[in-house]
């Protein structure tokens, strides 16, 4: 059973798996709108999204 456990807490999201889901979530309407958080979480994406795209062109050099 503990080592069950083990696992479940290795695949395990935590604070940075949720981060990623929140932002690419649609905001909450009831929120105080700020344009330098829009502009940050905007950013983020934007780096999130090139940081990907790096990553698969990374790995299909290394494959060929």
């Amino acid at each position: 059973m503990a080592e069950k456990n083990q696992v479940k807490e290795f695949f395990k999201l935590g604070e940075v798996g949720n981060y990623f889901v929140r932002v690419f979530q649609k905001p909450d309407p009831n929120a105080k709108s700020n344009f330098n958080l829009r502009m940050m979480h905007g950013i983020n994406k934007i780096s999130i999204i090139v940081f990907l795209f790096a990553l698969i062109v990374w790995t299909a050099k290394r494959l060929m």
